[in-house]
């Protein structure tokens, strides 16, 4: 049995190595290590709880579990007067509850409840107003062109959202939004056809995310390059790429990625409307 050690670790540092294991797809180890951290300071066990609330709602993002919704309430006991990092992890949460339908990820607001939809709207425009500083506005723009565009199908709106989002991610170098926004806004282009511009925004977006550390996020970009290939006559590369993501993905435990990996070499296309455009 290894002893228990009783060692002085910065709070800030603790919670920024959190995350950019949260962000490498280590949840298990992210979530450890906060709960190996003893506090006792109200404000510091706040963050603490919220940090643990965001390493949950990613690994449910990529990995397809479901463990985000208790952390999340226990982060909102922790800030009773409210807190927009815990506001936006609700308001991502919800998001993606609400792509749910019948136990299926549906695209568009068909089958889904038009004042819950509106409302989620407005709290994303809303926290886009509040936000304390230009990247975390930047990160509600991300989501209101996300509700646009996969709750209310609205594509042209959506992409100024994504837009306002890139400037934001590229003025306050935060390489994670700007690379979510290329993401989307290139599926925008591949969309209309114009997969030259869909390329140029999707290979920037997998160069950012790798940069940032994000390996599910790098490997979810490859497999829109890998569409890219079949959609080029490239059979061959797109599905030597399409195996590699699905051994990668299964081996850090984004099961919800390998998936979708493996549909994509049976023939399916993750960029058409359905399921997988949400991710």
């Amino acid at each position: 049995m290894t002893p228990a050690t009783n060692a002085f670790v910065d709070l800030d540092e603790l919670l920024r190595s959190v995350r950019e294991l949260s962000v490498a797809g280590r949840w298990e180890r992210a979530a450890r290590l906060l709960a190996a951290a003893a506090v006792d300071e109200p404000a510091a066990r706040a963050r603490i709880t919220r940090a643990a609330a965001e390493v949950a709602l990613d690994r449910d993002w990529f990995a397809g579990t479901d463990t985000a919704a208790e952390p999340i309430d226990a982060a909102e006991k922790e800030f009773p007067d409210g807190d927009w990092d815990t506001d936006f992890l609700r308001l991502r949460h919800t998001y993606g509850r609400l792509l749910l339908v019948d136990g299926t990820l549906r695209i568009g607001p068909d089958g889904k409840d038009p004042e819950e939809l509106a409302a989620l709207l407005d709290r994303a425009e809303g926290l886009q107003d509040s936000a304390p500083d230009e990247v975390r506005r930047g990160w509600a723009a991300m989501y209101r062109g996300l509700i646009t565009e996969n709750h209310f199908a609205d594509q042209a709106t959506a992409a100024m959202h994504y837009a306002a989002a890139l400037r934001a991610g590229e003025d306050g170098s935060d390489g994670l939004l700007a690379r979510e926004a290329l993401r989307h806004l290139g599926s925008l282009d591949h969309d209309a056809g114009d997969d030259e511009r869909a390329g140029e925004r999707w290979r920037r977006a997998t160069a950012l995310g790798a940069r940032a550390g994000t390996v599910p996020g790098t490997l979810s970009q490859q497999l829109l390059l890998a569409v890219l290939a079949r959609g080029a006559g490239d059979e061959a590369g797109a599905r030597a790429l399409g195996a590699e993501i699905v051994r990668w993905a299964g081996a850090v435990g984004a099961d919800r990625l390998a998936a979708q990996a493996a549909a994509f070499l049976a023939g399916a296309d993750p960029t058409a409307p359905g399921p997988a455009e949400a991710a």
